[in-house]
């Protein structure tokens, strides 16, 4: 394990299974900064997160992802550096026989909880926190898609994670809806948190602006421009 800024890429190969998407990736995210990730479908954003997740091995170049080095991390370590991310889905991923709350404990044991009234504790105030606390007891399906990436995002938020990786969070939702899942990460970086989100809504980048990485031609462009419509 390493320090070193929150994320730091250097001259990485990105692969999608076989395919190699993305060539001689640099790439520095700073603690604290709010970047979005953008590009066509098939570009590289989502392998780039699976990447810095460690869901896909880093086969050439380095990358440390909250003091862990990616290109080196032993087997055992993975849990430990995911337990420093957040990852919220675009399909959510939420386990459908169980409830809110029962979906928020499995987290919370599989990641070494153990004391039942800390746990709920916890659970109460990151459903406060995301606007979900009514929801408790119900079942992801008697939910609608907004309030669904609501509980998304308070289960990763559920270990107080350094940083969060969001793959095409507004993917599923209308643009109001969208608009307001934005505004929910707003707060949470407001308060500190690292976030690097994939998105195609160009909607969400262009009403709340943040630091743009394009995916585009196999390559990953650190771009200001606000408006990305002609660079995708």
């Amino acid at each position: 394990m390493v320090d070193q800024h929150s994320i730091l890429v250097k001259n990485a190969l990105i692969f999608q299974r076989e395919k190699l998407v993305l060539t001689n990736v640099n790439l520095k995210i700073e603690k604290g900064e709010f970047v979005y990730l953008v590009g066509k479908v098939g570009s590289g954003k989502s392998s780039l997160i699976k990447t810095l997740n460690a869901e896909l091995p880093l086969i050439q170049g380095s990358a440390v992802v909250s003091g862990y080095a990616l290109e080196k991390i032993k087997t055992k370590e993975i849990p430990l550096l995911r337990r420093k991310l957040g990852v919220v889905f675009q399909d959510f991923k939420l386990l459908s026989d169980r409830s809110v709350f029962n979906n928020l404990l499995f987290v919370l044991k599989a990641t070494g909880w153990l004391d039942k009234k800390v746990i709920e504790t916890r659970i109460n105030e990151i459903l406060s926190e995301v606007g979900m606390l009514d929801t408790l007891h119900k079942m992801p399906h008697q939910l609608s898609g907004g309030e669904q990436q609501r509980i998304v995002i308070a289960r990763a938020l559920l270990n107080n994670p350094e940083i969060i990786l969001a793959d095409e969070p507004t993917g599923n939702l209308d643009s109001e809806t969208s608009f307001e899942i934005i505004e929910l990460f707003n707060k949470i970086h407001a308060e500190g948190k690292t976030i690097l989100m994939a998105t195609h809504d160009k909607l969400v980048v262009d009403k709340y602006p943040h630091r743009l990485l394009i995916c585009k031609d196999e390559k990953l462009v650190d771009n200001t421009v606000l408006n990305f419509r002609d660079l995708i």
